[in-house]
């Protein structure tokens, strides 16, 4: 003696398999980006690009707060973890973005950038949306 499905159980599980599909192919398909732990407004430009997975993204706030991963860090304590990510690195090189709220006082932004530099930054790219 076989079970059968009902009918109406029947006609819902091609929904069900397409739906999974779906949700495989955007979680596969998906990019994955670092959001900001701050509330901001980004500052926007001409041009724009997008980060690159391996690359670091440092976070600035409109009062000059920063984030790295996530977790706030002050700008004297940002040089040392910079310097431990460039050598923790098989090619010496990293590559950072800064994102700052697009309100922060660029002396705030020189500063941070002035920053990055002295710890070995050779790569700095300023993160900014396109102008619409």
């Amino acid at each position: 003696m076989q079970r059968r499905i009902p009918d109406h159980d029947a006609r819902v599980l091609p929904l069900i398999n397409i739906v999974f599909l779906l949700l495989i192919f955007f979680v596969v398909t998906g990019h994955m980006s670092a959001s900001s732990p701050f509330e901001m407004e980004p500052a926007q430009s001409a041009g724009a690009g997008t980060p690159q997975a391996e690359d670091l993204t440092v976070f600035m706030a409109r009062d000059g707060r920063l984030a790295i991963d996530g977790k706030l860090v002050e700008l004297g304590e940002l040089e040392m973890r910079i310097r431990t990510r460039i050598d923790a690195q098989d090619t010496g090189e990293l590559r950072v973005h800064l994102q700052a709220d697009g309100r922060t006082e660029a002396t705030r932004v020189v500063a941070v950038m002035e920053a990055l530099r002295a710890a070995g930054v050779e790569r700095l790219e300023l993160l900014t949306l396109p102008r619409r």
